[in-house]
Parts: structure tokens; C-alpha cells; sequence
């Protein structure tokens, strides 16, 4: 008899016990291989487990009721994300590893003249998951932070900070001095520098190697990565900036979405 028929005339609460102790990844993989595993790969006892165990408290916060039948279609629906806390801010599953990811909207966050229209408008835009968004009309200081509880956040992980973003048509002195983007959490602070332009630079970028340029999102955005930081577990207030204050220059046309906390591996 095969390891995997032996495997198959387990009792299915020690089958379900098993792959709890794998990832959600896996469990998919494991319900297509075997008709006989597929109703344990189902069962609620299994997808509660991959489940955040405040899940309860995200979805009573979701701007739409969610309707689900099953555990496993709540975890599928919530690694669609949704929109949490008034629609400022969208909350997702990672598929692979259930840990959980947050975008703060514009809206959340600490924008220097962001209520100010000689400096920022604020406007509707149909591929933002987002009401609205912030778009810079013109200023010289660029200071924008956000800052976030890691109690929220899946422990004992490591998390990526990306800045989401666009550049509008009509963008200018975004190039000009590179901005400083930081995260920082306790004791610890991570420093960078990035350029948000992503035109008109030739000598630029081999001139400053070490600075980050924005990269396409799948959802059609732009993002830069502003740091990284592992999460232990422990109740702590992650912070992070980015900031231009030392050209002294006038810039616009920078479009911002929000700042987004994601598992990186």
C-alpha cells in the first residue's frame, strides 16, 4: 500500500489536524490531487485555522457585508481585500500564507497642506479602489507619513512598506532631488532614498544607483518599497515617512493612493 493511500484511510479529523499545520497554499494543492481529501480540505475546522484570529472583528468593520456559506470562501473573499473602517483602508489576505495586509488610504494619512487647495486637490479616480485620492498641485516641502499599530498585523512576519502612487501627465520637479523615504519602529530606522519620477532621467539613474524608482502594481499603480520590518508579535506603533524638504523647488503632479503593509518573503 502507498504512503499516499495510507495517508487517505486516516480518521478526517487527524487528515484536517495535518494540514492545519501546512499553509492554505498546500491545502489547495492537497484537495486537487485527492477526491478523497477534498471534503476534509473544505471543512470549516480546517479554514478557521487559516484564518487571522480576529477575523470576526475585520469583517464586522467591512464597508459591505460580507455573505459567505464557508470558512474557506470567507478566507477566498477576504484575499480579494475589502474595504475597512469607513473606506479608508483596504484590508487582504495573502493566498499563499493567510497573512494579512493593509493599504492606508491618502486619506489617512499625515499629508503637510494636504487640506489646502492651493497644494493638493482631491479627486475621484475610476481605478482606485479608494473614494478619493490626493493629487499635489504645486509645492516646494513634501512630507507625507503614516503610521500604523503592529498588533494588526500577522506576528512573527516580515513586512514590506510600499508607497502607492502615479504620475500625472502634467508632472513636474519630481526628478530633481532624490526624496527620503524611512521606517521606523522602537528603537530601529530604516533610512532610503528614492526617486518618484520616472521620466526624463538618463544619466540620473546610473548616477544614483542606489535609489528606488517606482515599479508597476498588477492593479495598474505604481509603488515604491519605502523599507521592511519584522513584526515579533510585540504591541508596537510602526512609522513611516517620506519627505523632500531639501531642494527648496517647486513640484506637482504626484497622485497618491495610500501606503500599503504586506508580507514579504
Amino acid at each position: 500500500m502507498s504512503g499516499a493511500e495510507l495517508f487517505n484511510q486516516l480518521p478526517e479529523d487527524i487528515i484536517s489536524s495535518i494540514l492545519s499545520l501546512t499553509s492554505p497554499k498546500d491545502t489547495f494543492s492537497f484537495s486537487l490531487v485527492s477526491s478523497s481529501l477534498r471534503s476534509v480540505a473544505a471543512s470549516d475546522f480546517l479554514w478557521q485555522t487559516f484564518l487571522p484570529s480576529d477575523y470576526k472583528h475585520i469583517i464586522d468593520k467591512s464597508v459591505t457585508p460580507l455573505k459567505y456559506s464557508s470558512k474557506k470562501e470567507l478566507f477566498v473573499r477576504l484575499c480579494n481585500s475589502i474595504l475597512i473602517d469607513g473606506g479608508n483602508k483596504s484590508f487582504a489576505l495573502e493566498k499563499s500564507s493567510g497573512k494579512k495586509s493593509y493599504i492606508i488610504s491618502a486619506k489617512e494619512l499625515s499629508i503637510l497642506y494636504g487640506e489646502e487647495p492651493d497644494h493638493w486637490t482631491w479627486k475621484s479616480v475610476p481605478d482606485s479602489r479608494f473614494s478619493k485620492v490626493a493629487e499635489l498641485k504645486v509645492i516646494c516641502r513634501l512630507e507625507i507619513k503614516a503610521s500604523l499599530k503592529t498588533n494588526i498585523l500577522s506576528p512573527n512576519a516580515k513586512y514590506g512598506v510600499y508607497f502607492i502612487m502615479k504620475i500625472s501627465h502634467q508632472a513636474f520637479g519630481l526628478n530633481s532631488v532624490a526624496a527620503e523615504i524611512s521606517v521606523e519602529i522602537g528603537n530601529r530606522k530604516e533610512v532610503q532614498h528614492c526617486v518618484l519620477g520616472s521620466t526624463g532621467m538618463t544619466n540620473f539613474e546610473e548616477k544614483q544607483r542606489d535609489q528606488r524608482l517606482p515599479y508597476k502594481r498588477e492593479d495598474g499603480w505604481m509603488e515604491i518599497e519605502i523599507g521592511e520590518f519584522n513584526n515579533g508579535g510585540d504591541e508596537e506603533e510602526v512609522t513611516v515617512s517620506l519627505m523632500e524638504v531639501k531642494g527648496c523647488h517647486v513640484k506637482g503632479g504626484l497622485i497618491i493612493e495610500g501606503i500599503e503593509f504586506r508580507p514579504k518573503h
